[in-house]
């Protein structure tokens, strides 16, 4: 049957680079060990499920430079294993403690299961290497996996400095050919975030498409004709798709999106904070301050956190089941109620965190695995796509100006330059500019000087994530991001200092190129002013 419409669901996955091996124990790299157990691992098993069930699905993913070096880090690799085998520990006394009361017990005994399958589909199926095994599902014509910046950072507030755009663009699509084994065909501007000019860096790369929020499409000059339901050209020939706010919605919203139903695993009802501290301490932080451990017994039930009711994983399971057939009669609708205005069948472009699927909301993943079932073996009409698929179909689309944008509150960057994290910009801008003029300066430079500007580029890099300024904004662990923006700057000040006046401390070299490793192959070139008009 031919489609009346596409959809293209867009998964986002990006974690700040955190790793930490001066500390035995870092509370913040958590955040890379709950997203593999409850998002990535678990993306994986519904594609690797789907493609043997021959079930026919289109997916786009992003990894971030950041998220797929962390994951193929062996320190990194070795603690996640170590804070798994904690938590079957836990999940194991769980059992125990739980024995008298049947429907924890049963949440308990799935604990322990759904942690033994993680590490042992970990360790035996994957070799502790899951980014490959996401290459070779798109090896199989399954997967569009395209990249992002190299560390996430936001590219209008950085753009004073166009080396610094092209650093993060150019780094990124480096570091993917390297892991992927080709170059990316698609690009994720961090938070979606767009201004006039950058697409001139995409085309150096080779950059194919780009997503942008919808305003950045609907407030283009001319209008497009189709809104956001068709992508639209750039001056320079890369296509851009841009989000459906609707399907948005539905997903995104805590208050109207399907993750708020009561009947779904609540979040932030943890044991970490309810058990009795003696009992929960080898597992929380070392200092004994308490930490989510992953285990949830209670489902979202309503506002009140001492009320919430226990959870019943059939119940949600089939209630995941209800919301993506809900999602796609509404996709549905509203490609018929297009199609009578378009000479093409519409695209509906859905792009998310990816971590939303699993770490958030714990049913995410099933709610994708009934998504591409029901439509792979429904009569809608409605078909997934890959942009670049929808491309080759559907060469021919409008060229337009778009207009500057971010999916971020308020539509642009307020989000990112505000009173509490403005500070930031000022010593971003100006260690940009010392680099490329050390990297002017120092072009033919080999040996330590070499590796100090290769690392001096790093810590510019990392500084410039966007991660940090989004925590000083909406709050949580600031101090921690206040305190990586200030330890990269100073150090790139540092090692700045050092390379000027050829005076290099080795020692302190090396301890920092131990912390922050990422991109062993980087190049310092991409600063040189020789290389401004390549």
């Amino acid at each position: 049957m031919t489609p009346n419409g596409y959809l293209a669901l867009v998964l986002h996955a990006h974690l700040p680079y955190v790793r930490h091996p001066e500390h035995e124990e870092f509370l913040e790299e958590d955040w890379l060990f709950e997203a593999i157990i409850e998002t990535y691992l678990p993306l994986l098993s519904v594609v690797e499920g789907l493609k043997k069930d021959m079930v026919e699905f289109g997916l786009t993913i992003s990894f971030s430079p950041t998220l797929t070096s962390m994951l193929q880090d062996d320190l990194l690799k070795e603690r996640f294993l170590r804070h798994l085998n904690r938590l079957i520990e836990l999940s194991e006394k769980e059992i125990e403690r739980t024995a008298h009361i049947p429907k924890l017990n049963d949440l308990a005994k799935n604990y322990l299961w759904s942690l033994s399958e993680a590490k042992r589909a970990y360790i035996e199926k994957y070799d502790c290497d899951i980014i490959s095994a996401f290459g070779n599902i798109m090896d199989a014509g399954y997967l569009e996996i395209i990249t992002c910046a190299a560390t996430h950072g936001f590219l209008p507030l950085i753009s004073q400095n166009e080396s610094a755009v092209k650093a993060q663009i150019r780094m990124a699509c480096d570091h993917h050919e390297k892991v992927f084994g080709k170059r990316p065909k698609g690009f994720w501007l961090p938070e979606c975030a767009y201004y006039p000019g950058v697409e001139k860096h995409l085309k150096n790369e080779g950059i194919l498409f780009f997503f942008v929020d919808s305003h950045g499409v609907l407030h283009s000059t001319p209008r497009p004709k189709y809104g956001v339901f068709a992508p639209v050209f750039t001056e320079n020939g890369i296509a851009v798709f841009g989000r459906d706010t609707e399907s948005s919605l539905q997903v995104w919203s805590a208050r109207y999106g399907y993750p708020g139903d009561p009947v779904y695993r609540d979040f932030y009802r943890d044991i970490g904070f309810d058990l009795d501290l003696e009992y929960i301490k080898p597992y929380i932080q070392p200092t004994g301050h308490r930490k989510m451990t992953g285990i949830k017994y209670h489902r979202i039930t309503g506002q009140n956190v001492e009320k919430k009711e226990i959870y019943e994983r059939q119940k949600a399971l089939l209630k995941a089941s209800e919301h993506a057939a809900d999602f796609i009669e509404k996709r549905v609708t509203q490609i018929k109620n297009l199609s009578r205005l378009m000479d093409r069948p519409p695209i509906i472009t859905a792009p998310y965190d990816a971590e939303l699927f699993g770490h958030w909301w714990s049913e995410g993943p099933d709610f994708l695995n009934f998504l591409f079932r029901k439509i792979h073996h429904g009569q809608s009409g409605l078909k997934t796509i890959t942009p670049v698929e929808y491309l080759r179909m559907f060469p021919s689309n409008q060229p337009v100006s778009l207009s500057a944008s971010s999916w971020g509150s308020m539509g642009f960057s307020s989000v990112w330059l505000n009173e509490t994290n403005d500070w930031v910009y000022r010593h971003l801008h100006k260690s940009a500019e010392r680099m490329e003029e050390m990297a002017t300066r120092f072009y033919d430079a080999s040996g330590i000087t070499l590796r100090a500007m290769n690392q001096a580029m790093r810590e510019l890099l990392l500084a410039q994530g966007s991660d940090w300024a989004f925590i000083m904004k909406t709050g949580g662990m600031v101090p921690y991001a206040e305190k990586r923006v200030k330890d990269h700057v100073s150090r790139f000040n540092r090692l700045y200092k050092e390379v000027m006046t050829q005076n290099i401390d080795e020692d302190f070299l090396k301890e920092i190129e131990s912390m922050d490793n990422i991109f062993p192959d980087i190049d310092i070139r991409i600063f040189a002013s020789k290389l401004k008009s390549r």
